[in-house]
């Protein structure tokens, strides 16, 4: 079964949406993230989920 970790990005509604779009961004090229949710609240709150896999390493002898 694969198991997932989470990191959740909230950005307030006087953030441009390329901006937004631009973290979200830097965050899959570097750490691998990948988007999982979105979505956009009445007020103009954004709120993403980003998700990666967690790769367990078995060690060996």
């Amino acid at each position: 079964m694969t198991e997932y970790e989470y990191q959740v990005l909230t950005f307030d509604r006087h953030v441009p949406k390329a901006e937004a779009r631009q973290t979200v961004r830097e965050h899959a090229e570097y750490g691998r993230w990948e988007l999982s949710r979105s979505v956009l609240y009445e007020g103009g709150v954004r709120r993403i989920w980003l998700r990666r896999r967690i790769m367990r390493v078995n060690r060996t002898v």
